[in-house]
């Protein structure tokens, strides 16, 4: 679930990217299995679990009691994990997401008592290739939040948010969590206007006990010892610190002074810490006496805070015209701006040098009145943009999802953090001699902000390229041939430009520049090639699986994942099974089944029906394929081992193959001839 204290981390972060200002919320997991779109299922995306709410009540007085039921109506096939996953021993370690629900904005006058779960039921799940049995939340899955209005609450109508966070999964893959909003309405009224207990079936179980201990009930929902299945939903904190509401006036001033500090450093960056005098020379000579000066510091630092508001109020628009969670759900975007912020954070660290135009350079106020000092602030702010304009950058991300007041409260902080030192100097000039100079430390800060950059760049490239691959699943495979590509054709087009840069003779020009266009194109056509083979496979995959779905019947004409009960299952019924040892490291492994196992005539024979292919993924050391190819008697790969019922001392296995090989042993297999092991095969024992 999205962070309940997001506002808090995003200014922790602030401060230690200037130690930094980004707060990433919690991150999205990716989807697991090879349909993350519920396409297989019939389902339209997002439609897999339907999220609504509705209210015992809707007229209550004060001192009511009344019930809000948050309703998760799973469309069939569909089911979320309970609130408790309980996994059988083979999933330990599973990254199973609990649901949660979470009452926000909770209005003034109310308080919520425990959470009331509803029952599970049984589905069997093949998340491994093996069936199992696992308690979840299906069909109609109704969360029951008892809410109790104050004995003095106020008359009037009252708005509360609730968040639900889940995981939607069918029998075969689990969809990336998500979190969905949904708004409920009441009003206080009269005693003899208020309606009766709800005559609606959706609460009848609901179990009113819960009101007993109303008393004790607080702003955030409660544990309940006298029912087991409910649960307190999640405290306001950070890293266990106990937070206010972000939205709260305690809330907003936590968040104003961690900003502040934020933009206190930013005055330490090389744009910036040497212009301090200058700045305080240019007020202090304009002000004459130390009174005029202040007052001339002043509006200098209330424009400060005025170019930062700005950048905030650029920030708020977004949420006007696009929702961003739903913007930043779009991989090209979210890639996009990592993408951007590592390239600050490269230029940051001297990389290159990033400077405004010129006519910007020559805007020069006259710091006498107050106007003019208040254009001398914004201009301050402006001019210091090649230093400190990631920063902005990655807030624009980072604070988009966030409520109005808590970005403008954001960038108003760092305003008035940066335009502090301004204001206290202009006070008393003589404090100048207190500043510090620039030189290595403050080079050192630049350098360390520029890697923090990256690291922020890191959480939106890897957001993005998770998105990607939940989007198009077979590319999960894929991306490092994608990396080559980016770096081969980067390193060609470097090779074309220097040449460029170095030589005036068409033919070298020509020679090398030839040589760049090969370097980027052969990489990229290799990873086109990877990438539809890939996609190839991956559809055939989902059409034999969709196929044999609901049927009962082993997946035959594709390449499945290996799992022991599996391969015992298709050998008990039968089957020709081929087991193709593998990792994504053993290009020789690639290099071979891309010569023999993906061309024909080999590939039609391994996809008729009477075949199950397997692959035994070995890139990490820690697989179970590896105690499978032990067994065997093998110890390295490639590795190819064909089983059938025509292979009566064991499976024929070889670590190097031909076409003509491969089809002997498919038709040994078979028992349709004898045939003679060749040259190089072993037999396991």
């Amino acid at each position: 679930m999205r962070s309940i204290a997001r506002p808090f981390s995003i200014m922790f972060f602030l401060v230690a990217l200037l130690l930094s200002p980004l707060s990433m919320g919690q991150g999205r997991g990716g989807a697991f299995g090879d349909d993350p779109f519920g396409a297989l299922g019939g389902v339209e995306p997002g439609q897999e679990v339907v999220v609504r709410a509705e209210i015992s009540k809707r007229r209550v007085a004060a001192g009511d009691q009344l019930i809000a039921a948050v309703v998760l109506q799973h469309a069939p096939s569909w089911h979320t994990w309970p609130n408790k996953p309980v996994l059988p021993e083979a999933l330990k370690g599973f990254p199973a997401t609990a649901t949660q629900v979470r009452v926000r904005d909770l209005p003034d006058g109310v308080r919520v008592g425990p959470l009331q779960w509803p029952a599970t039921s049984p589905e069997v799940v093949n998340y491994t290739g093996e069936d199992l049995e696992i308690q979840f939340y299906k069909g109609e899955a109704v969360i029951f939040v008892p809410l109790l209005v104050d004995a003095d609450a106020s008359i009037g109508e009252r708005r509360i948010v609730f968040e639900a966070f889940f995981q939607a999964c069918d029998d075969r893959v689990c969809l990336p969590p998500t979190t969905v909003a949904v708004t409920l309405s009441f009003s206080v009224v009269a005693l003899e206007e208020r309606e009766g207990d709800a005559a609606s079936a959706l609460f009848a179980p609901f179990d009113p006990r819960v009101f007993a201990d109303a008393g004790a009930w607080g702003r955030e929902p409660v544990a309940s010892a006298e029912t087991g299945d409910i649960e307190a939903a999640p405290g306001r904190s950070f890293f266990g610190i106990p937070m206010p509401s972000a939205d709260s006036p305690g809330g907003i001033a936590v968040i104003v002074l961690l900003a502040a500090l934020g933009g206190l450093i930013l005055n330490l960056t090389p744009c910036v810490l040497p212009v301090i005098p200058i700045k305080v020379m240019t007020i202090s000579q304009h002000g004459k006496t130390p009174g005029k000066s202040f007052f001339l510091g002043l509006w200098m630092a209330i424009g400060v805070v005025a170019f930062w508001v700005g950048i905030g109020l650029l920030a708020v628009s977004v949420t006007s015209f696009a929702d961003p969670s739903r913007l930043f759900g779009i991989w090209w975007v979210t890639l996009g701006i990592g993408l951007i912020i590592a390239a600050m954070g490269f230029g940051i660290m001297g990389a290159f040098q990033i400077n405004l135009p010129q006519s910007v350079y020559a805007v020069n106020p006259k710091a006498d009145s107050a106007w003019g000092s208040f254009v001398f602030g914004v201009m301050t702010g402006v001019l210091g943009l090649p230093c400190f304009g990631f920063v902005a950058g990655a807030l624009l991300a980072g604070v988009a999802t966030q409520p109005a007041l808590v970005s403008l409260a954001i960038f108003a902080g760092i305003g008035a953090g940066m335009a502090a030192p301004y204001l206290i100097l202009s006070m008393n000039p003589k404090w100048l001699s207190k500043v510090p100079r620039t030189g290595p430390a403050s080079e050192l800060v630049k350098q360390v902000m520029g890697l923090l950059m990256i690291a922020a760049a890191a959480y939106f490239v890897g957001s993005g390229l998770i998105a990607l691959v939940n989007e198009r699943p077979y590319l999960g495979k894929q991306l490092h041939w994608w990396a080559i590509a980016i770096f081969a054709s980067a390193a060609g087009v470097w090779l074309i430009v220097r040449t460029i840069q170095i030589t005036k003779k068409p033919a070298r020009r020509l020679v090398f520049g030839a040589i760049g266009l090969a370097l980027g194109g052969l990489a990229t056509l290799v990873a086109l090639d990877f990438t539809a083979n890939a996609r190839e496979r991956y559809e055939i995959d989902a059409a034999a699986r969709a196929a044999a779905e609901g049927t009962g019947e082993i997946v035959t004409g594709t390449w499945i994942s290996f799992s022991e009960p599996m391969l015992q299952r298709a050998l008990d019924e039968g089957y020709v099974v081929v087991l193709d040892f593998t990792a994504e490291w053993c290009l020789n492994c690639k290099a071979l089944k891309a010569a023999v196992l993906d061309r024909d005539p080999v590939r039609s024979a391994l996809r008729e029906k009477g075949v199950v292919t397997m692959t035994v993924d070995l890139t990490s050391t820690s697989a179970p394929g590896w105690d499978k190819l032990r067994s065997l008697g093998q110890t390295g790969i490639p590795t190819l081992a064909v089983y059938g019922p025509g292979l009566e001392n064991g499976p024929v296995i070889s670590n190097v193959y031909t076409s003509q090989q491969v089809l002997g042993w498919l038709a040994r297999a078979r028992g349709e001839t004898p045939g003679e092991t060749p040259e190089g095969v072993a037999k396991a024992e």
